[in-house]
């Protein structure tokens, strides 16, 4: 089986996703302003290992509808539950990088395991990033308006100049790819900047705390030590702590962008994980 297609949701928006392979599925959901095509890397290797890889656009991300409304990580973990159901999957396994690593949390928290085996969070949004009362060391919110502001004023300049950051490709001796940063920028473009704009608000201000609790099921946090975009000593360090059930791995220099600079280390550890049954 392989194929693309495109779901109805109940709200009569179209969600598109990728469906490969045979096997245990792997389900997975991308980070901002991104869409499915961020994780081809993980999806090309674990399909030839014998998995089934899936992927979907989030809502007004990439080739999904572009609703005026509903972006926020509750609609986002429903929509990915009518997938899952609607693809019958069982014993899957959900793979969420950054923001997708909240819509994994949440989909669990708002929905249960009796679907899902494991998890896994990398460079992960949980359990909050934003600078709060219980998170003193969050990300300040002026940080998150320097960002709506980006995208509101010239996004593809924005996109462009945030990938720098995001590949870790401000640091010394870093193996810059043009093309890496043409594809980041080409896939933010093709998502609707009224959904990209609220999401801002949705993976920065999401307490998922409570979420992190209910994920029971073995769960894998991935975070690089020098991620610019999601704090390790905030989100990844603290989200591992939470989990009843957590195996931390931390990426020595690694950056947010770890799925794509790191891809082969990425695919083995997620192989090692999906194939360990203790």
């Amino acid at each position: 089986m392989s194929h693309y297609d495109k779901l109805t949701l109940k709200d009569g928006s179209s969600l598109y996703f990728k469906d490969w392979g045979e096997g245990q599925p792997v389900v997975f959901s991308h980070g901002w302003p991104l869409t499915a095509d961020a994780f081809e890397d993980q999806m090309f290797y674990l399909g030839q290992q014998g998995f089934r890889v899936i992927a979907h656009d989030r809502r007004a991300h990439g080739r999904s509808s572009q609703s005026w409304e509903g972006h926020n990580l509750d609609r986002y973990a429903d929509d990915l539950a009518e997938l899952t159901a609607h693809l019958n999957l069982h014993d899957a396994v959900h793979v969420g990088h950054s923001t997708g690593g909240g819509e994994v949390a949440r989909y669990i928290g708002r929905h249960g395991t009796s679907r899902v085996a494991k998890a896994v969070l990398i460079g992960a949004i949980t359990p909050i990033m934003l600078k709060t009362d219980f998170n003193p060391d969050g990300v300040p919110l002026e940080v998150f308006d320097g960002i709506r502001e980006g995208v509101r004023q010239d996004r593809a300049t924005f996109f462009k100049e945030l990938t720098m950051a995001f590949y870790g490709y401000n640091r010394d001796g870093a193996k810059i790819s043009e093309g890496v940063r043409e594809s980041f920028v080409a896939q933010g473009m093709q998502g609707s900047i009224k959904g990209l704009y609220d999401c801002v608000k949705a993976f920065s201000e999401t307490d998922l705390r409570e979420d992190l609790k209910k994920m029971t099921i073995p769960t894998l946090v991935i975070h690089g030590d020098d991620d610019q975009i999601v704090p390790f000593e905030t989100c990844g360090k603290v989200a591992a702590q939470m989990l009843p059930d957590a195996q931390l791995k931390v990426y020595k220099g690694g950056s947010h962008g770890i799925c794509t600079t790191e891809k082969d280390q990425i695919n083995k550890d997620l192989l090692a994980f999906l194939r360990d049954r203790a």
